[in-house]
């Protein structure tokens, strides 16, 4: 904790106005504004700020701040709604609410009608005070402060808090946009794809040639099941479906770039590892999601038979990047290895094989692990291709 009491509430409240240079995220920004405000005299024992997010998976996240700690800073999934303790607590009514409230935990008149309260008292917390912080939109967010002074904060300590609440807000709103453009590109286009976006490849044809190995899947009978399912049932077999997948292919360094119904074409940029350690780790993620298919609780959505997919690996140079109208953009790889990719992957299903190979990705992987399956004239391709399957 850096105290600085030779700054000014004026200071600080500069600072949290300039996006408080010096500290790059929140876990940071957190303890040096609790060292200012006990250099303004405000007698802090806790300080915590609750953020709400756009993510699937996770509601917010959480930095709380105590004397000689490091700041604990969490992810809070959506189940939290679910959970009895919260939605009784003093964080959950302010962020319903959007109003201030404080609690004198210290004083024997205090209301008990919060949970947590108890748990503060135990601590040693005296009094507590929280303040919404209301974003441009009108969204509510949250910063809760605690002291163990006797007698609980000062009249002037309980101004300064609230005098932050505006820039607190800001600061918070300015960072959170910003993690929210990282989460939500990472989910819709990739952790890679996204970084170069927000990087300012963002121009119509701003593409380079890389050499990745190439993976396109789909699931056998997917058209039937399309044609006799009810929605619900088939987009959750679709979810199930491609949670097998997608693990995998991130483990192996790969990058999902679209579904496409069934389909999923993912890439795996070689760069320094090398094309021989890249596609061994391609066909090890090939073999362990036919494994995760093979063993999935379907939950009595997959066909009598149980659940079959087609993958193709291939390796070759991609062109990635932008693609599409002036104003939408797909951000994808096309190329002659994407179309050779996409032949070997129908002819999968043509001959009854859940895993194919060219060969240029079978010479990466060595005779132990994939055999040739013999020459195949694929649609679109000058010459036969020798196309290789598991030893």
């Amino acid at each position: 904790m850096t105290v600085m009491p030779s700054t000014t509430l004026a200071d600080t409240i500069e600072w949290l106005n300039d996006s408080c240079p010096g500290a790059e995220s929140t876990d940071l920004v957190l303890p040096e504004l609790c060292g200012r405000l006990i250099g303004h005299g405000v007698p802090l024992a806790y300080g915590g700020i609750f953020i709400r997010t756009l993510h699937p998976e996770i509601m917010g996240r959480r930095f709380i701040w105590r004397p000689g700690m490091p700041v604990e800073a969490t992810s809070v999934g959506y189940d939290l709604f679910d959970d009895p303790e919260y939605r009784g607590s003093p964080i959950a009514w302010v962020f319903a609410n959007g109003e201030r409230l404080r609690r004198r935990l210290g004083d024997p008149d205090c209301p008990n009608d919060f949970t947590f309260l108890d748990r503060f008292r135990a601590d040693g917390a005296t009094d507590l005070v929280i303040s919404p912080l209301r974003y441009s939109g009108g969204e509510v967010h949250v910063a809760a402060w605690m002291t163990q002074l006797p007698g609980g904060f000062p009249d002037h300590a309980v101004a300064m808090l609230h005098a932050i609440e505006r820039p607190v807000a800001r600061m918070a709103e300015i960072r959170t946009l910003k993690r929210i453009a990282v989460n939500l590109l990472d989910t819709y286009v990739g952790g890679q794809a996204g970084g170069r976006i927000l990087g300012g490849h963002i121009r119509r044809g701003d593409i380079e040639a890389i050499r990745a190995a190439i993976w396109l899947s789909d699931m056998r009978g997917f058209t039937a099941r399309a044609d006799r399912m009810p929605p619900a049932d088939l987009v959750e077999l679709l979810n199930r479906y491609f949670d097998c997948q997608v693990p995998a292919i991130r483990e192996a360094g790969g990058e999902v770039l679209k579904f496409m119904g069934d389909g999923l074409l993912a890439i795996f940029p070689v760069g320094d590892a090398g094309e021989a350690a890249v596609c061994r780790a391609v066909l090890s993620a090939a073999r362990t999601i036919e494994a995760a298919i093979a063993g999935a609780d379907w939950g009595g959505l997959e066909a009598p038979g149980g659940m079959k997919f087609g993958v193709a690996l291939h390796v070759g140079e991609v062109m990635y990047g932008n693609v599409g109208s002036v104003n939408r953009l797909d951000f994808t790889c096309i190329g002659p290895a994407v179309n050779l990719a996409a032949r070997i992957e129908k002819l999968s299903g043509e001959i009854g094989r859940t895993i194919l190979a060219s060969a240029d990705f079978a010479r990466h992987c060595g005779d132990a692990h994939l055999a040739p399956l013999g020459a195949f004239a694929l649609k679109g391709v000058a010459a036969e291709q020798t196309v290789y399957g598991l030893a």
